[in-house]
């Protein structure tokens, strides 16, 4: 049986590690879009209202990706939890270093402010 469940966390933790990868990545290619966008209109001298729509567009699409990859955090920090609940305290799953605890301190996320 217990083989079974460290089965089942390791096949659910390589499916996080890959979603949390896509996310980023689709995080970095969304953002660099946005940046393109803003160099390319001063570097044609174009006005500020040119395509502002397609801008909000992108800058939309970062919020939205920044948020999803938050909700994947706290996937992550609660699969951590139900890992520790089915016996596995000691299973260490992959090879990225762990910030300290410190740096998950609830009081310290990033907010909107516009």
């Amino acid at each position: 049986m217990l083989k079974d469940r460290r089965t089942a966390v390791l096949k659910v933790a390589e499916s996080l590690y890959a979603a949390e990868n896509a996310i980023d990545v689709a995080l970095a290619r969304a953002a660099e879009l946005t940046g393109a966008m803003v160099s390319a209109r001063t570097e044609a001298n174009l006005s500020a209202i040119v395509a502002q729509d397609a801008f909000e567009g992108s800058a939309a699409a970062v919020a939205t990706l920044t948020r999803a990859r938050g909700e994947l955090v706290e996937t992550h920090k609660r699969l951590t939890e139900a890992k520790i609940q089915v016996g596995l305290r000691t299973l260490a799953v992959g090879d990225m270093g762990k910030p300290p605890s410190a740096e998950l301190d609830e009081g310290r996320h990033l907010r909107s402010v516009a």
